[in-house]
């Protein structure tokens, strides 16, 4: 007997995509039970910022209908997931968490929406994040709360996302990450988040942070479930110029290809200096893994990225002025004060001062894409802190050198453009979950979905859920 769709809430998105395939269940009752889910739980995890109750029946409806006729469109058709309220929905709301946008409805889908339509992709609604996707929800926004511990950071702007995500409030969701954002998520709700290689997804339709830090990426529970996201939404789009032209592989086709002969990097001092022992006791733990699935483990140098750490929060201030250039200061007052001051920040910096910040992060994009002729991938940290409270990030937010601490393995490859995974890796004696990172060259996402597919078939921590509702699965 096929379990209820109220039970299935955990499975992974590629599960479910099979078993709607084989018709062994059904998109609308799937879609009902998510959406009596979001009701019944999302009032106190606030991931949602709008539910898209009656399109998601209607798109389930039709879903069903056209999998009956045999008219299947591939592995997303009938399977509900969210998006991150910047992407534009046509004629719904799209706020980016801002007050200044809470009426902005827009006239046409984001390609990543569209895309996600015409596989045939349930859209239940629009996740939360910090407002204009900065670091802080504007004052008159609930953030969401961790499904782990409502004690613990979510993440940042991603953190709709990585609670709904978590929380089996939608099988997979769309993000973006201009500093992290899909990473420490991916991180404190115990998934998987792929940052793809800048331009590698269309941007069109996308609220602006920064434009060439921002990257849109999936966030689910595995590594394939990823796959399966990217193929959906990754590829050149007429409408976002910046878009790359390059042909995609067969992300799920090459997922089962494993790691054998693949030359990790790794970085002995970078990886464990100044880093809690618990996030290196998970990256030892990965590397074994790594090595007995027949990967090389690679001692390696890594450029040094202190004075990319810096240059991150100008460089994201200006493009950030540019972006918000319609609405501020003439609507300042809508604005809450840490992306006011973000804004003004960038509005402030000099053309030349701003020039040298573009020139040094062309030199970093150099040394690494040089390191990555002599390695595959490289394992690092996502964070070199173990979970983070809420208490201690705020700690965090009143002295500037832990913040530059906690961005040391995220900024810098969002001044490279280079794509990464995140991978549950472990968990904390309190029962909360640690990440790793890999970070590939160019266009190489690929190589990243294999290892991580192949790490996954090997450990458990991927699916392990958080207790919601008084059970797990």
């Amino acid at each position: 007997m096929n379990a209820p769709a109220a039970d299935l809430h955990y499975l992974e998105l590629s599960e479910l995509a099979a078993r709607v395939r084989m018709r062994a269940v059904s998109p609308l009752e799937v879609t009902r039970a998510q959406l009596e889910r979001i009701s019944r739980l999302d009032c106190s995890l606030n991931a949602y910022a709008l539910v898209l109750a009656d399109d998601a029946i209607s798109q389930a409806a039709a879903a069903e209908a056209e999998i009956a006729r045999g008219e299947y469109r591939g592995p997303l058709h009938g399977v509900p997931v969210a998006v991150k309220d910047l992407c534009w929905t046509e004629g719904h709301p799209t706020a980016a968490g801002m007050l200044t946008h809470r009426d902005h409805r827009p006239s046409e889908d984001a390609t990543v929406v569209r895309r996600l339509r015409e596989a045939g992709a349930i859209i239940l609604g629009k996740l939360q994040m910090t407002e204009g996707a900065y670091s802080d929800h504007h004052p008159s926004i609930t953030p969401p709360k961790n499904p782990w511990n409502s004690d613990y950071w979510p993440g940042i702007s991603s953190s709709g996302p990585g609670v709904a995500t978590a929380a089996g409030l939608c099988y997979g969701s769309i993000a973006s990450d201009t500093g992290g954002s899909i990473r420490w998520p991916s991180a404190a709700n115990g998934l998987t988040g792929l940052k793809p290689t800048w331009g590698r997804v269309s941007r069109y339709g996308v609220f602006e942070l920064a434009a060439t830090l921002d990257h849109v990426g999936p966030m689910a529970r595995s590594a394939r479930d990823c796959a399966l996201l990217l193929a959906t939404i990754a590829g050149a789009d007429s409408k976002d110029p910046t878009s790359l032209l390059e042909s995609l592989p067969d992300y799920v086709g090459l997922a089962d290809q494993g790691v054998k002969g693949f030359r990790i990097g790794v970085d002995p001092t970078w990886n464990t200096d100044d880093v809690d022992p618990a996030v290196q006791a998970t990256l030892a733990e990965a590397v074994e893994v790594f090595r007995a699935l027949g990967a090389t483990i690679v001692d390696v140098v890594f450029p040094k990225v202190e004075q990319a750490i810096l240059d991150w929060a100008p460089n994201c201030a200006v493009e950030a002025a540019v972006a918000h250039e319609a609405t501020y200061p003439r609507r300042k007052s809508e604005y809450g004060h840490v992306l006011a001051s973000v804004v003004e920040s960038g509005r402030a910096l000099s053309g030349t001062d701003y020039q040298k910040i573009l020139l040094r992060r062309l030199e970093l994009r150099g040394r690494v894409a040089a390191l990555f002729g002599t390695i595959d991938l490289l394992l690092t940290p996502v964070q070199p802190y173990r979970p983070l409270s809420l208490e201690s990030i705020q700690t965090l937010g009143e002295q500037p050198h832990l913040i530059f601490k906690l961005q040391r393995y995220t900024c810098p490859f969002n001044m490279t453009g280079s794509p990464t995974i995140t991978l549950p890796g472990g968990f904390t004696d309190a029962e909360l979950p640690i990440a790793l990172q890999l970070v590939a060259a160019h266009l190489n996402e690929a190589a990243l979905i294999r290892a991580g597919v192949a790490f996954q078939g090997e450990t458990v921590w991927h699916h392990r859920h958080p207790v919601v509702d008084g059970r797990t699965s």
